[in-house]
């Protein structure tokens, strides 16, 4: 008997869950009530779960091994997937209504790289906690965070929130073709903190369009209040840094480094100081495992520029076709009187 295919999904659900089976269970059951058509729902495991709720035919388990962070799970499910756009919910976030519907939509213009959703806070849905990322040319990672009136849903103006780099690890939306450019996904070496910056440094670099969508809303996890260990918050971030220096000008960006090292280590004094700056100097004497980065930020950057270039071409190639109304052209003359005349005669 000829065997059939599933068609292709236009949008794949990845649930990263690289631990607690209570939070991957309440991620789970908001993105199942509220599946969009033509989806498929990728779970990525780091721990043992057996399916109690034996939802197996609706979703795809995908075991990593065991105690692997959220990028590992996050890249093995990019890697098993298939749709040409690709939603990343983290385990303890929650789905809504209709939250996919426009926020795919924008992903009809190829240049468009990735789409930010709203998130809003567990306890409260009408407070929003954050509307993406902004990163910094020192390798600073910064959570946009509304204050004061705007973090409130309603009342709430797009206008008045900064355009971000990227969305959060936790909860965004990507192009499956976008992605496809890079050599190694979400990086591990930057840590579950610092892969969604180093991937916003990476669309930029492709010229790829980063869009702040409202309407598409997730609840995020509760806040907890456990402070990265100062000592890997120095490492991933100075990795971070070198990982996209070929991305600004070296000297700016160098400046403006020394500024956020000295912030950095003021924020997490006085316990942490230390730590921070070891941190840092680990990360700088691993400067060989950079040397790929900077390449591949180069290429990408390269061929970016090419792309424009061809673009440019041909738009200046088609206007030169075009035929313009508002020239003049060469009138053909009117049959002369006197020849008709004689022509009548003749006859």
């Amino acid at each position: 008997m000829p065997t059939t295919t599933a068609p292709q999904p236009r949008l794949s659900i990845i649930i990263p869950a690289p631990g607690d089976e209570a939070t991957l269970e309440e991620t789970l059951v908001s993105v199942l009530e509220n599946r969009p058509e033509n989806s498929e729902i990728v779970v990525v495991l780091g721990f043992g779960y057996h399916d109690p709720w034996s939802v197996g035919e609706e979703v795809r388990f995908i075991q990593a091994p065991i105690g692997s962070n959220r990028v590992a799970c996050i890249n093995l499910g990019l890697a098993a997937s298939t749709g040409r756009i690709v939603h990343i919910l983290a385990t303890g976030w929650r789905a809504t209504p209709f939250w996919t519907d426009v926020a795919v939509e924008h992903f009809n213009n190829e240049q468009v790289a990735a789409v930010v959703p709203l998130e809003v806070a567990s306890d409260d849905t009408d407070r929003i906690v954050a509307t993406g990322i902004e990163v910094g040319r020192g390798g600073r990672r910064v959570m946009l965070r509304p204050r004061g009136d705007t973090s409130r849903v309603q009342g709430f103006h797009k206008e008045d929130y900064p355009s971000p780099s990227g969305p959060t690890l936790e909860a965004g939306f990507w192009s499956r073709q976008m992605i496809d450019r890079l050599l190694f996904g979400f990086c591990p070496a930057c840590g579950d903190e610092y892969a969604d910056a180093d991937m916003a440094i990476s669309l930029h670099a492709t010229g790829g369009r980063v869009i702040f969508e409202p309407t598409s809303k997730v609840i995020a996890a509760p806040e907890r209040h456990h402070p990265q260990p100062a000592f890997k918050a120095g490492l991933y971030g100075e990795r971070l840094f070198w990982r996209s220096i070929a991305a600004e000008p070296i000297m700016q960006s160098l400046m403006l480094h020394i500024v956020e090292i000295l912030r950095h280590a003021i924020v997490r004094a006085p316990l942490g100081t230390l730590p921070i700056l070891v941190g840092r100097f680990v990360a700088l004497l691993q400067f060989g495992m950079y040397i790929p980065r900077f390449r591949e930020l180069s290429g990408l950057m390269q061929s970016q520029a090419t792309r424009v270039e061809q673009r440019s071409n041909e738009v200046s190639s088609n206007s030169s076709r075009l035929l313009r109304y508002d020239d003049g052209h060469v009138r053909t003359s009117r049959p002369h009187r006197r020849r008709k005349i004689q022509l009548k005669r003749s006859a």
